[in-house]
């Protein structure tokens, strides 16, 4: 039997969540349109950060609020592979994560798909991370300031405790 490294497994596992993400969304683009992908898309992203934040959070053995957040939205990032950083406001009350390298962007351009990027970025993007912070408390709140898949140089994050 075939020998695998844990770093080829890892790769293995990453390549296989990303294919089947966009595969299924073309089937259902090709069979339906690409509103109904995009929704149905949407869907799917209300409910995996909730299982991938929990997750982590156990893992982490983590609780709520905008320090476990960071910790463990900083661990998802860096398994799917954005480059990216996080910090805290001087005030403690904002996490904000620059993500300079989006690998979800970096698949729309390689498939031949980056005029659908911003749509696709847009709707799931708002969708995933106000769902992470749900995640970690209801007091958290999110805004997604800019995109690279909009033009921007890079996507920026706020979460933020509201009082």
């Amino acid at each position: 039997m075939l020998e695998l490294t844990a770093e080829q497994i890892g790769e293995y596992f990453k390549r296989s969540y990303t294919a089947v993400d966009g595969l299924w969304f073309m089937k259902v683009e090709a069979r339906f349109d690409f509103e109904t992908a995009l929704y149905i898309d949407d869907e799917v992203w209300k409910v995996l950060p909730k299982i991938q934040a929990r997750m982590l959070k156990s893992m982490g053995d983590f609780q709520t609020g905008l320090e476990a957040l960071g910790e463990c939205l900083a661990a998802r990032l860096s398994l799917d592979g954005f480059v990216f950083r996080a910090e805290k406001t001087s005030d403690g009350d904002s996490l904000k994560i620059t993500i300079s390298e989006c690998p979800w962007h970096n698949v729309m351009i390689k498939s031949g798909r980056e005029h659908l990027s911003a749509r696709v970025g847009n709707r799931i993007c708002n969708t995933e991370y106000a769902v992470w912070a749900s995640e970690f408390g209801d007091e958290i709140t999110f805004e997604l300031q800019e995109q690279i898949c909009d033009g921007s140089q890079c996507c920026i994050l706020l979460f933020r405790v509201s009082k």
